[in-house]
């Protein structure tokens, strides 16, 4: 194993952050090599926890000269947003300076202009300098996984049709409850490194064998548990190990049975006034249209102080809001349905 830093020096003087690097290197040339970041969204710990665990059976596996394919782990890639603490919350999502989200404006490049990312890297901001290093990186491999979490929520992916139904080994792997299935059309990390590997040298592929970009949900922000990132990084592992990157001929992985849903099947249900939020249903329920989701108190005390938020459509609720005061057209849950619930998504991701 190898432990490297990867080292931003700050806008102002005096400042810099370090993101640590570790990487193992495969027996096997031919073995498909892996990349896994967690934490680009800064106070989404729990890919953290899952990475930390992971790296103490890759640290064995490499004992034991098991190892495969070469693996690169980078368990909390953005110190940025880490050191971004006000009020007593810290701010991890956006970027304080640029007030972009930190999983968003990734440089969209093909696979074979993959060291354009790193030319001219001193004359950019901090903030730009840490996201192309980190898309560089992982562009060095032939799977990527970016580790994030939703709010309340299942264990679930984003993962490009290109990638599907290929990827069904990880969904399995990580008994995740909903596939996501995106169009590849935003600036996001993981939509980004999609982009390079579907354009790798000319014209747009429609499947790309061998190779995998993907966001993983793990459950929600307070899903920071040691049993469950163990059990996490275990199914990690059975997926490493049925993509041939680590050696374990015991594992094996199942098929995925969940559902597996375009984005235009997401009902993003929201708040369609300010009030204090009365939730009747739990993420994991399957409800069905008309169904009572939550009550909204808009007026305490008064008689009609109240209104009610219905489900439009049959399906699964994914996730939902940890906070109890909803702002006008906040999300308060996204339910993922059986048919097409609105024609005039814009292409990308769901949320900023």
């Amino acid at each position: 194993m190898e432990r490297t830093e990867i080292i931003i020096g700050g806008d102002t003087a005096g400042i810099e952050w370090r993101a640590p690097v570790f990487r193992f290197e495969g027996s096997d040339a031919t073995a498909p090599s892996v990349y896994i970041q967690a934490a680009l969204h800064a106070n989404e710990l729990p890919g953290v926890a899952v990475a930390h665990f992971l790296l103490e059976k890759l640290r064995a596996a490499d004992a034991e000269g098991t190892i495969r394919g070469d693996i690169t782990v980078i368990p909390q890639a953005n110190p940025i947003g880490l050191a971004q603490s006000h009020f007593g919350e810290m701010e991890g999502r956006f970027d304080l300076g640029s007030r972009t989200n930190f999983n968003r404006d990734f440089p969209l490049v093909a696979l074979a202009e993959r060291d354009t990312l790193i030319a001219d890297l001193d004359r950019r901001s901090a903030v730009e300098r840490l996201k192309r290093t980190l898309l560089h990186t992982a562009l060095g491999h032939d799977l990527v996984l970016d580790l994030h979490c939703d709010d309340e929520s299942l264990q679930y992916a984003y993962i490009d049709d290109a990638f599907w139904p290929e990827a069904a080994d990880l969904a399995s792997a990580l008994d995740m409850q909903a596939v996501f299935l995106s169009d590849g059309e935003s600036t996001a990390f993981e939509e980004a490194v999609g982009h390079a590997f579907k354009h790798q040298g000319g014209d747009k592929l429609k499947t790309v064998p061998g190779r995998l970009s993907v966001t993983v949900e793990l459950r929600g922000r307070r899903d920071v548990y040691a049993g469950m990132a163990a059990r996490d990084a275990d199914g990690l592992w059975a997926f490493l190990a049925g993509r041939g990157v680590v050696a374990d001929p015991a594992l094996s992985v199942r098929a995925y049975t969940g559902p597996a849903v375009p984005l235009d099947n997401i009902e993003m249900v929201k708040a369609p006034t300010p009030g204090t939020i009365l939730f009747h249903r739990d993420v994991g329920e399957t409800v069905r249209a008309g169904d009572i989701l939550a009550t909204l108190i808009t007026h305490p005390g008064e008689a009609d102080g109240t209104i009610t938020v219905a489900a439009r459509h049959d399906g699964l609720i994914a996730t939902r809001n940890s906070a109890r005061y909803a702002r006008r057209g906040d999300d308060l849950m996204k339910i993922a349905g059986h048919e097409a619930t609105r024609r005039d998504r814009k292409p990308g991701t769901l949320e900023d």
